[in-house]
C-alpha cells in the first residue's frame, strides 16, 4: 500500500510539472534558454597547458633547481635505490634523481657543473652548454655517462639544459 502511494505522488508530481513546463509557468523554453546561454556566459575559460614545470619556483629555492617547462614525462624525485630513475650528478649538488614515464619525453631545466648521468630503461640525450657551445650526449642505459666536464678535455663546467626520452 505504501509503495502504490509513492509512485502516485511520484507520478502526480512529475505530471504537475510537466503541465506547469508546458503551459509556460514557471519556466517557459525562452526561459529555459536564456538561463543556459547566462550559465555559459559565466562558465570559466578553457583550461590550456603552457607546459611550464609545476611547482619550479619553490624547488628552485629549496633545491637550487631551475626546472622550466616539460610534457610531464620526466619529473623530479626523490631519490629511491632501483626503481629506474635517471640520476644526475653535479658538483653542486647531491644527487637529482627523475622518474620517467611513457613512450617519450622532454624537460627543459638549468642544473651547472654537471658531470656524470646515470641512464634508466629509456633512450636518454642529455643536452648541455658551456661558453656558446651546445653538446648532446647519449646517456647509456642503466649505467653511468661521463658527460660535461667529466667528457670535456678542457674540464670546463657545463650546464644540463635539456633531458630527452623515448622507449
Amino acid at each position: 500500500m505504501r509503495l502504490r502511494r509513492l509512485i502516485a505522488t511520484a507520478a502526480a508530481a512529475l505530471t504537475a510539472a510537466t503541465g506547469m513546463w508546458a503551459a509556460g509557468t514557471p519556466a517557459t523554453p525562452a526561459t529555459h534558454a536564456s538561463s543556459t546561454i547566462s550559465v555559459a556566459d559565466e562558465s570559466p575559460g578553457y583550461a590550456v597547458e603552457d607546459f611550464n614545470y609545476p611547482g619550479a619556483d619553490a624547488i628552485l629555492a629549496d633545491k637550487g633547481i631551475t626546472l622550466k617547462r616539460g610534457d610531464g614525462h620526466i619529473t623530479l624525485a626523490d631519490c629511491v635505490t632501483d626503481t629506474g630513475q635517471l640520476e644526475v650528478w653535479a658538483r653542486s649538488q647531491d644527487k637529482i634523481c627523475f622518474n620517467v614515464t611513457g613512450d617519450s619525453g622532454y624537460l627543459t631545466l638549468e642544473i651547472p657543473s654537471v658531470y656524470g648521468i646515470k641512464g634508466n630503461d629509456y633512450t636518454t640525450e642529455a643536452t648541455m652548454t658551456v661558453d656558446d657551445e651546445t653538446t648532446t650526449y647519449d646517456i647509456t642505459q642503466n649505467a653511468w655517462t661521463a658527460v660535461g666536464e667529466s667528457a670535456d678535455a678542457e674540464g670546463r663546467e657545463f650546464m644540463l639544459v635539456e633531458l630527452r626520452t623515448s622507449k
